[in-house]
């Protein structure tokens, strides 16, 4: 627990220190809106981990345990292109997924009629989503590179933004890039959400969230809103992903336990499976719509408008 909160600044950027780790502060940046780390990393620092090193150093099981756990991520990807579709005509089913992946996102779009393509950082996820037959440029999207992908109705980021040195001119070079009333969903972690505050606060758990240099953003669903509104866009839809944190609030703590962590996703993902499989999604989304409304979730899942 934080006794004692200290205002720091670098740069132009100042707020309260809300936690520190790894030669990192957290602060509450009143120019950004959001919560980030100081010193913010150089996209030089950052290019090298994550063209060679973050699958196997910082996810060494990630592509096998995605495998493992794919029937209920496509289950997953349903839902989010389900939702894309109640906002967008017929004819506008083109789609960008920054930072794709191994391709299972793509490849659920593309089975669904959807237009794909996809650019990642990682040698080893472009080389999987290619041999699946995937569009997937290796490489960072930036001001380089975003042209010569083209224009899109959709621009997917998935467990990105959290990673990005400058969110606010991604989103701007993002909003170039979309079309005529073109939409994004992004998700990113819910961080110092109110379980996660009740487990550091009152249980004495060490903020494990916090994990700079890797992870510079730290959203919840009020500061995501407005950064993407001052950005252009429009907030159509909220929602929030199971809150796993609640197994720590009933005792199963899975911190730096990869047994007891399993078990968990097991339980989150038996309980969404039924309720998919039984016919009940809408009251899913009903239920995970509502958790965001109170800051509760591990992760906020934001749809918007291009203005």
């Amino acid at each position: 627990m934080i006794e004692e909160l200290a205002i720091k600044k670098w740069q132009d950027h100042e707020g309260m220190v809300v936690a520190s780790d790894n030669g990192f502060d957290v602060i509450g940046c009143g120019l950004c809106g959001f919560k980030h780390i100081i010193p913010i990393p150089t996209v030089d620092e950052l290019e090298h981990v994550y063209q060679h090193d973050y699958y196997k150093q910082e996810k060494p099981l990630y592509l096998e345990r995605y495998q493992d756990d794919l029937e209920w991520w496509n289950m997953v990807y349903v839902r989010r292109y389900e939702t894309l579709e109640q906002y967008l005509p017929n004819d506008q089913r083109s789609l960008l997924d920054i930072g794709s992946g191994p391709g299972f996102f793509l490849l659920n779009g593309q089975e669904r009629g959807w237009q794909v393509q996809g650019i990642e950082p990682s040698i080893q996820a472009t080389e999987h989503s290619r041999g699946l037959n995937l569009d997937v440029e290796h490489g960072f999207y930036s001001e380089q590179t975003a042209p010569e992908l083209g224009a899109f109705d959709v621009i997917n980021m998935s467990l990105v933004l959290e990673h990005i040195p400058d969110p606010t001119q991604l989103l701007t070079l993002i909003h170039k890039q979309l079309n005529d009333n073109g939409m994004i969903c992004i998700v990113v972690p819910n961080d110092f959400n109110p379980f996660q505050l009740v487990l550091r606060d009152h249980l004495d758990f060490k903020p494990w969230w916090v994990a700079p240099p890797h992870h510079i953003n730290y959203f919840d669903f009020n500061s995501l809103s407005s950064l993407v509104e001052r950005c252009g866009f429009r907030v159509v839809h909220k929602e929030s992903t199971f809150p796993i944190d609640m197994f720590l609030l009933m005792g199963a703590n899975y911190i730096g336990n990869d047994e007891v962590g399993r078990a968990c996703h097991s339980k989150r993902m038996n309980f969404e499976k039924s309720m998919s499989d039984s016919g009940s999604g809408a009251m899913l989304t009903s239920l995970y719509s509502a958790f965001a409304q109170q800051g509760i979730g591990r992760e906020v899942v934001l749809y918007a408008n291009k203005l």
